[in-house]
């Protein structure tokens, strides 16, 4: 749900200490304020409270999302595992509609690598700025200011959510509701997906838009694969498949992607 700066394979350099799709997306406290696409917008007047990270994150992407557009207009950042990862998740829909959400889309770069792989897809990203690129590149796509931590949709609205690097500015306190939401609002059988930098601790990674002339400051938050997916089955999913691999070009970290299904778990 939030913009970065030019990617590690792009012939621009890359901002130190950030990996484009781990950039991409935050989460927010409450309910969005802005639906594009299909030919709409709208304006809802009920907002919500900022946390201090939320209002971090949400202005830092605001800020830096025409340029995040410019440099990460598709999948250019991403390996071939990565996107294997994806076509996996894919495989694992439920036939038929295959509605997915991609929950902290940023410019609806990953929503249209879906869309094109046969999913129905919409978006939620945490900053306006970020779903004004995705309503302007990806049209066809209905995208939505809202929070990962609430979402605007009834329960049962989705075979799979997706969160491509969405978790990374989001506190430990606030991810057991992430994971919350993803059950509540899943069919039965409904699949996950979760992308993000595997390590622990945090770090401030806004020194490379900084580097564009962005006075901004961004905290990314890092976990396990091993302490996503105990969260995500204290939630009632089930382990499905992980990767975690190597940095590639300029990353400095590992990279994880966890898909887990909707289980019958006792939750705690």
């Amino acid at each position: 749900m939030v913009p970065a700066s030019p990617p590690e394979r792009s012939p621009v350099p890359r901002p130190p200490g950030t990996y484009a799709p781990g950039v991409e997306s935050g989460s927010l406290t409450g309910h969005g304020a802005f639906v594009f696409g299909e030919g709409f917008a709208r304006l809802d007047t009920e907002w919500m409270t900022d946390d201090g990270i939320t209002a971090q994150v949400r202005a830092t992407y605001d800020t830096v999302a025409e340029d995040y557009a410019a440099h990460f207009p598709g999948t250019e950042p991403e390996a071939a595992i990565d996107l294997a990862a994806i076509g996996h998740f894919v495989t694992l829909l439920e036939t038929g509609t295959r509605d997915v959400l991609d929950a902290g889309c940023g410019t609806g770069r990953m929503s249209r690598y879906l869309t094109d792989h046969g999913c129905h897809v919409q978006g939620v990203d945490l900053s306006p700025g970020m779903v004004a690129m995705a309503c302007r590149d990806h049209p066809d796509i209905k995208t939505e200011v809202a929070s990962i931590t609430a979402l605007p949709f009834p329960d049962d609205s989705f075979d799979g959510l997706f969160y491509w690097y969405s978790i990374i500015h989001v506190a430990d306190d606030d991810l057991r509701a992430v994971f919350d939401e993803a059950r509540r609002v899943l069919r039965p059988n409904g699949v996950v997906l979760v992308a993000f930098q595997a390590g622990e601790g945090e770090s401030e990674v806004g020194a490379g838009y900084r580097m564009l002339g962005h006075d901004v400051t961004l905290v990314r938050f890092h976990r396990t694969a091993d302490q996503v997916t105990r969260l995500l089955q204290t939630a009632g999913f089930l382990e499905a498949a992980r990767m975690v691999r190597d940095p590639l070009g300029g990353e400095r970290h590992d990279q994880a992607v966890v898909i887990a299904r909707l289980g019958d778990l006792c939750l705690g």
